[in-house]
């Protein structure tokens, strides 16, 4: 058992190596869209599927609440939350519409959606991408693999950080450090040391 928990740690280990190596400047340039964002009154909106629903409320929930020190709240929703929300669309129209609905009602132009999909490809998360290309909502796409449907989707203005693996536990993983920098970036930008 213990060497299966040691190439579990190691596997993780090393995706985060070959992603610090390749992600910086997108994992940057993403930050600053986010504060441009805030510093403008938007907000931000996440979303995902499973897993990466999970990923999208965690950042939200450390944007409204506090990440590692004390600030004020910062605006962000996840549209991930609402079960009567999400079943009423899933219901009386399509899963694939659970997000792109909620950004049509609630984003507004200038905001930004963080989107979470290990494979690209999910179908909530495109049309959610489509949705906010419509309302003029720029996206920070978290993807893995080879990007799938989502890499081609994304305009010049939206910025694709994908994780150089293959297994969808190890891109997870990833995407929760990633998460993590850009709540540290975007306090060290608001609020300083």
């Amino acid at each position: 058992m213990q060497d299966r928990i040691n190439q579990h740690f190691n596997a993780s280990i090393e995706t985060k190596q070959a992603a610090a190596a390749l992600l910086g400047p997108d994992i940057s340039t993403a930050a600053q869209l986010l504060v441009t964002a805030l510093l403008e009154g938007k907000k931000i909106l996440t979303c995902g599927n499973g897993g990466s629903a999970a990923d999208a409320q965690h950042f939200s929930s450390e944007l409204l609440n506090r990440f590692e020190r004390e600030r004020p709240p910062l605006p962000a929703i996840a549209l991930t939350t609402d079960s009567s929300t999400l079943t009423s669309i899933a219901n009386d129209y399509h899963y694939n519409q659970v997000f792109a609905k909620q950004l049509r009602a609630l984003g507004q132009s200038g905001d930004i959606l963080v989107a979470y999909t290990t494979s690209g490809n999910s179908e909530s998360i495109i049309y959610a991408i489509n949705a906010a290309h419509d309302k003029k909502i720029t996206t920070i796409a978290l993807t893995g693999k080879e990007g799938g449907a989502v890499s081609d989707l994304l305009l010049a203005s939206d910025i694709e950080i994908r994780v150089p693996s293959q297994s969808t536990a190890r891109i997870q993983e990833t995407h929760l450090l990633i998460t993590h920098c850009l709540c540290d970036l975007i306090d060290h930008q608001l609020f300083g040391d």
